[in-house]
């Protein structure tokens, strides 16, 4: 399974790289908005600085809601950089514009998948990834990681080759869960990779041999 992170903090993103198991990068407007990168020039050299750190794919979120004007956003995203993914919403344009790109060998994240429905659509019209926020759905009282599974064996049953990238990513348990489920990828801030690392039982260890061998 891959790993990406999900943020546009470029030092997360350095931190996450650096420890080598990074395999590209998820953003959206609202993480944009957060790290105070404002207006079409600054998104646009944001997205190309996070293309020159990680070598994997970038997906950049296009803000667009009608057919004609995702495309011209979705093209002007995907000339900063070959690894840049197109981010499309799973509506009825959205899915339109995946036809498009794949069509035209740009590469697309659907995103905001809550359904099997809404993944089949996505992988019809030949997005690259299907990102169902799992997080999301737990929050609705529904186990997301459950969607995770369901989406997997449709897929393998049909053989459609997009890639399930479960998002919406809480804590290091989503991450493990979506891994026996059969998600490609997982996207996920920091906090939840990091997270991964730890275990009561590895620092009793570490600890115990750091002290016996002072006795030597």
């Amino acid at each position: 399974m891959k790993f990406f992170i999900d943020t546009a903090n470029l030092a997360q993103i350095k931190e996450a790289n650096d420890l080598g198991v990074l395999d590209g990068v998820t953003t959206n407007p609202s993480l944009m908005a957060k790290e105070g990168i404002k207006g079409e020039a600054n998104i646009l050299k944001h997205y190309e600085t996070i293309c020159e750190m990680v070598d994997g794919p970038i997906s950049a979120e296009v803000l667009s809601t009608d057919f004609n004007s995702i495309i011209e956003e979705g093209k002007k995203l995907a000339a900063i950089h070959p690894n840049i993914v197109v981010k499309v919403p799973m509506i009825r344009d959205g899915v339109k514009a995946l036809k498009w790109f794949t069509d035209n060998g740009i590469k697309t994240n659907c995103t905001l998948v809550f359904s099997a429905g809404q993944a089949i659509l996505a992988a019809k019209a030949g997005a690259s990834f299907v990102s169902p926020f799992i997080g999301r759905i737990d929050d609705s009282n529904w186990d997301g990681v459950d969607l995770i599974a369901q989406i997997a064996q449709i897929y393998s049953v049909q053989g459609f080759k997009t890639e399930i990238l479960a998002a919406s990513i809480r804590t290091p348990l989503h991450i493990i869960k979506c891994a026996e489920v059969g998600a490609d990828v997982c996207t996920c801030p920091l906090d939840s990779i990091l997270g991964l690392l730890k275990h009561p039982l590895t620092d009793i260890g570490l600890a115990k041999f750091l002290e016996d061998a002072k006795k030597m």
